[in-house]
């Protein structure tokens, strides 16, 4: 009879072998886990349930199909930002990860810390407002065990690029999509989450956890993100182990670069408010309407294009099809265009915007001064409230004149029952150095030349810092001009026409295009908007409109400086 013998050394080797194998065992041992449903829309709440090893804590790896690397960005912007991150990151431009993906768990505390984080305000003052965030720890502080149940992140370049992707503002705005936010302030995305009952942490908000580390029973559940795009799958990790897949299938209109659910409705409704609005006061239209998007619309993009550059181009629609929208009436109904002024404001920033600004941003990084602006800015606004005042008023007296005589007309207008005039331009002496014209009777006095010098800065500026320029428009011309604003914000919407202009031909020369919807809604918007606001005009007397556009500044001062008082 033959017998299987083994030596009393080879025993216990094989008993020592036996326990280090169970000492590294990763927490995916006796795993028995589902998801509630398979098929669910965004926005919806993610169920998973099921067992694990008793003692052991709980860790869920939700992580989308979709992997994105650096590698994979297409915009001329794009690369040239990833590669700069690649320099000072320990991840390369073929790391690549899930642009969604999640830890539930019941132990936070083994992938990173909670720590303060302060935000808002000028770059000197170090934040101005104070929260907290979860900070995703480096990964040769994770354990052995926090490694093993990461799915599809499996090195220190992928966690490392995770961390790039949920942390830094570049990388939510261009591959993860998802902000976590304080009023309408990104502060990070969500990444690790446990049960909001017990945590009490914002980012929580929609989580929960609950394990019964005697029996190992668990089930845990999240809410899903709104905006993911539609037919989005996901891998899920129990503890290391995949037990399932899940889709979630869109939810309304979907804007296909914009990257969020919203009905066009609601951004045509915004265009029309600011096209009037604009329309009034002749300038900061795509300002106010990147407003709109960022804080109503919440336009993101596609997966490896920074939310700026699909915003930019949409906004461009809105700062040109407004002033076409009040043009009819400005330009030929009434005859209040500066013809001269605004075709040399005109050309000056075509070619600042689309020639020299090129130039100036590749060797001089503007985008680093933008708080000079923000200190431009407050001074024009501070200028325009001082030209109000009566001292003021006094020394420009063709404007007072010119005022005294359309508040008459306006009364009078009031009590015959029908619409005031609003009066025409009447050119009295053209030339490249010296055009006069004369309006309700009052004589005025400009450099065509000196303007289309000084668009030509504006065009600079509007190049380096990926603004229309239209803001600096309108106070030039009435502080530095002299004008009244009811020829300056004619002038103002044709030169914002020039900046567009310009400003979508660069877009395209960088392969940088609108989202279609959101464009089409915001040229219906906007167009409207501007015959709404040119009739709109003559309720509004000159030291009403001036009020409004130093509003606007002060406004675009607070933004620039990133001091958001209304959050």
């Amino acid at each position: 009879m033959n017998r299987w013998y083994l030596a009393p050394g080879s025993i216990l080797a094989f008993v020592v072998l036996a326990l280090v194998l169970g000492a590294v065992q990763p927490a995916t041992a006796a795993v028995q886990a589902q998801l509630e449903s398979t098929s669910l829309e965004v926005g919806d709440r993610v169920t998973v349930s099921g067992q694990i090893e008793p003692g052991q804590d709980l860790y869920i790896a939700v992580a989308s199909k979709n992997m994105f690397a650096p590698e994979d960005a297409k915009g001329v912007n794009e690369i040239k930002s990833f590669r700069s991150a690649v320099e000072s990151h320990p991840f390369d431009m073929n790391t690549r990860v899930p642009h969604l993906f999640y830890i539930l768990t019941n132990t936070p505390q083994e992938f990173g810390t909670i720590t303060k984080k302060r935000f808002g305000g000028p770059s000197f003052a170090n934040g101005i407002y104070s929260t907290t965030m979860f900070n995703l720890a480096d990964y040769s502080d994770l354990s052995a065990e926090a490694k093993s149940v990461l799915g599809p992140i499996t090195n220190k370049a992928k966690w490392s690029f995770f961390r790039y992707n949920h942390e830094n503002a570049y990388g939510i705005n261009t591959v993860t999509k998802e902000r976590t936010q304080v009023g309408k302030v990104t502060i990070f995305s969500r990444s690790v989450l446990t049960d909001h009952e017990k945590s009490g942490n914002y980012w929580d908000e929609g989580t929960k956890v609950d394990l019964n580390k005697e029996t190992g029973k668990f089930t845990a559940s999240f809410e899903s993100f709104r905006h993911s795009p539609p037919d989005t799958e996901f891998n899920v990790y129990v503890n290391g182990q995949e037990i399932g897949t899940y889709t979630l299938a869109g939810k309304g209109f979907w804007l296909d670069l914009g990257g969020r659910y919203m009905n066009p409705i609601w951004i045509i409704i915004g265009a029309i408010i600011i096209g009037a609005f604009v329309s009034l006061i002749g300038a900061s239209g795509g300002m106010l309407m990147a407003a709109y998007q960022v804080m109503v619309v919440n336009t993101m993009g596609p997966v490896g294009i920074n939310a700026a550059n699909v915003l930019r181009p949409s906004n461009v629609a809105l700062t040109l099809f407004s002033p076409l929208g009040s043009f009819y009436r400005y330009a030929v109904k009434e005859r209040r265009v500066a013809w001269p002024v605004g075709f040399s404001f005109g050309i000056g920033i075509l070619i600042g915007s689309i020639w020299l600004g090129k130039y100036v941003t590749a060797y001089l990084p503007m985008s680093s001064y933008k708080e000079w602006l923000a200190v431009l800015v407050v001074i024009m606004g501070i200028r325009t409230v001082y030209e109000m005042t009566p001292r003021v008023m006094e020394k420009r007296k063709n404007i007072k004149a010119m005022t005294q005589k359309f508040n008459e007309e306006v009364a009078k207008a009031k009590a015959e029952g029908r619409a005031a005039k609003m009066g025409s331009i009447e050119p009295v002496k053209s030339g490249l150095t010296n055009y006069q014209f004369k309006f309700w009777g009052e004589e005025f006095k400009i450099n065509p030349l000196l303007f289309g010098v000084i668009g030509l800065v504006i065009g600079i500026v509007a190049r380096c810092f990926g603004i229309g320029g239209g803001f600096l428009l309108v106070p030039i011309m009435t502080m530095f001009g002299g004008l009244p604003m009811y020829v300056a914000v004619p002038v103002g919407l044709l030169g914002t026409c020039f900046s567009s202009i310009g400003a979508f031909i660069g877009y395209l020369a960088n392969g940088y295009l609108p989202d279609l919807w959101i464009a089409i809604a915001i040229i219906i918007g906007g167009f409207a908007g501007g015959v709404i606001g040119s009739r709109m005009q003559s309720l509004f007397t000159e030291k009403q409109l001036k009020w409004m556009l130093a509003i606007v500044l002060f406004f675009l001062f607070f933004r620039f400086f990133k001091i958001e008082i209304w959050i």
